[in-house]
């Protein structure tokens, strides 16, 4: 039976989504600590530029299987089959699926250490051949987290489609929490001299090797987060009567409507994925720091994406699988509206806040050790750039999974397909033509992925239009009331801001913690305000839940 914290199946997907986002928070605000630890030991960095780019197919695999195409093609198949046919035949399914993956991705990690190097120049044209065979000896090291992390997502589509929410989510806590210790241990045993000469960045000439090795160490610890991503959630799932077999039924009917939906699907969740791959071959070609500058900026952004747009699509999909099983149109169309109208409530102001306030975040977050106040101007700028396609990243974690559950992956890969041709072209542009160096590929990113869920919206409207159509009317004039909402909330922080800077706040994470600390509560007060005035439906809903779930804690 679901655990006293996970949702009846009857719940609405606020509730599921409420439990989603505060397992999310704490695995995402561990995620920034890590960054923080790279931050303070690596800076913006040839090394990091290295990791970076040895980590981005692990981490995009993880990204697909995780948050993408296997964990909304085995949910939707799985909740299905256990809804039709009972939890023992969703169970024989599982396995199958299992033991079919672990084959595939051991073959994949087998290759991806013996083609790391060509794999490294493929996606990094720029780099010299030292920084080269660095990334690939890191990329060797790292490519056994495939496997742990597609068994670990597994995990994770079988605890939720039973309404285990916390739990799963909370799972890339202990990825975090493991990579940093077992990191930073491995780091101060392969290079004491570098991690214990911190503030001393002339003791390394250049051809000491030191950095190279403590980063090795921090590929290391990320080798065991991801194991230990995947064993936690193995004692819950064992609970709920699911036992490992060696099976291999590639004739289940299930199976065979998980490969139809996972291969299209992986294209058309990939498309953020294989842009940030295009951003960092033209990243690459801009010298050492951009790949670096991106990738923080890019994590800032996640943090939202994470704690909101994941975590509604963890609590929709189900939802929307059960309603499509049962033949309920209404309540697909109205979970449908009701998770996007949600997701847009809470990162359009995120977004908004993160171009407004970025400098200051960013010195709080990063700025200590080897990244100083010129990586954070760059940081800042790249972010920028990114939040505004932040509202589209959160919108696509639940339109993607919707024509899944409709048992349409092509459709998503289609459009990713034209996204992704979309975004190197404007990529040539931004960078080539109007030389807007590493802030036009984070602008080039968001743009796309922005019009890639408005064209999605389109269809899914048009293909539904008799059945289970998004209510179009509705939601648009909900999003302009977010919007506006939105927009007075970015005015009073800019106006805050500006008026701390007057004051003669200096520089350094001191004053961002001040300036953090005084305008983030008051532009969330100013927008929840502003929601209350103009009647947002799902600002109104957000607040209902958690005022009865303060309600009962206090009784």
């Amino acid at each position: 039976m679901p655990s006293p914290s996970s949702p009846s199946p009857d719940s609405g997907v606020a509730r599921g989504a409420a439990i989603a986002a505060i397992a999310v928070l704490g695995s995402r605000v561990l995620g920034l600590v890590r960054e923080q630890v790279f931050a303070v030991f690596f800076g913006a960095s040839r090394e990091y530029d290295a990791f970076l780019t040895a980590f981005r197919i692990p981490n995009l695999l993880r990204d697909l299987l995780a948050e993408g195409a296997l964990s909304a093609a085995f949910v939707t198949t799985f909740s299905k089959t256990m809804a039709r046919d009972g939890k023992e035949a969703g169970f024989r399914l599982a396995n199958t699926v299992a033991n079919t993956l672990a084959l595939l991705l051991i073959f994949v990690v087998l290759a991806g250490i013996f083609f790391a190097e060509p794999v490294v120049q493929a996606i990094a044209i720029g780099f010299d051949a030292e920084k080269t065979a660095m990334a690939a000896e890191l990329t060797q090291i790292m490519m056994p987290f495939i496997l742990f992390v597609a068994l670990a997502a597994l995990a994770m589509g079988m605890l939720n489609a039973q309404h285990y929410f916390a739990l799963p989510q909370s799972a890339s806590t202990f990825f975090n929490v493991t990579s940093i210790v077992v990191g930073l241990g491995t780091a101060f045993l392969l290079a004491p001299e570098y991690m214990t000469a911190l503030w001393d960045n002339s003791a390394f000439p250049s051809g000491t090797g030191a950095p190279a090795r403590a980063m090795t160490g921090m590929a290391v610890g990320t080798l065991a987060g991801g194991l230990v991503q995947w064993l936690v959630q193995m004692p819950t799932l064992r609970r709920t009567g699911y036992r490992w077999q060696p099976r291999l039924d590639w004739k289940d009917p299930g199976f065979r409507a998980v490969l139809v939906l996972m291969g299209p699907a992986l294209i058309g969740a990939a498309a953020v994925q294989i842009n940030v791959f295009v951003n960092s071959n033209f990243a690459s070609l801009l010298g050492d720091k951009p790949i670096s500058w991106l990738n923080y900026s890019f994590r800032l952004m996640q943090f939202p994406i994470g704690v909101f747009g994941v975590a509604i699509m963890t609590a929709s999909l189900p939802a929307l699988s059960r309603h499509l099983a049962a033949g309920d149109h209404p309540g697909f169309r109205t979970t449908l509206t009701q998770s996007l109208e949600l997701a847009l409530l809470l990162t359009l102001p995120a977004a908004v806040g993160l171009a407004v306030l970025g400098e200051p975040i960013i010195r709080l977050v990063y700025e200590h050790g080897r990244f100083d106040h010129a990586d954070t101007l760059a940081t800042a700028a790249a972010l920028g750039a990114y939040a505004f396609g932040l509202p589209g990243y959160a919108a696509l974690k639940i339109v993607q999974p919707a024509f899944i559950s409709l048992d349409d992956a092509k459709t998503p890969m289609y459009v990713s397909l034209g996204a992704v041709a979309g975004n190197a072209a404007l990529n040539a542009l931004f960078v080539f033509g109007l030389g807007f160096g590493h802030v036009g590929l984070a602008a080039a990113t968001a743009a796309m992925a922005t019009v890639n869920v408005v064209v999605l919206l389109v269809i899914l409207r048009r293909r539904l239009r008799t059945t289970a159509a998004l209510d179009a009317r509705r939601f648009a004039g909900q999003v302009l009331r977010i919007g506006v909402a939105a927009a007075v909330m970015g005015a009073a922080a800019w106006g805050g801001y500006r008026g701390l800077q007057r004051a003669g706040l200096a520089e350094g994470s001191l004053a961002a913690g001040i300036e953090v600390v005084l305008l983030l509560p008051t532009a969330v007060a100013v927008y929840a305000a502003v929601c209350r005035v103009l009647g947002i439906a799902a600002f109104d809903q957000a607040a209902a839940l958690v005022t009865s779930r303060l309600r009962r804690h206090r009784a």
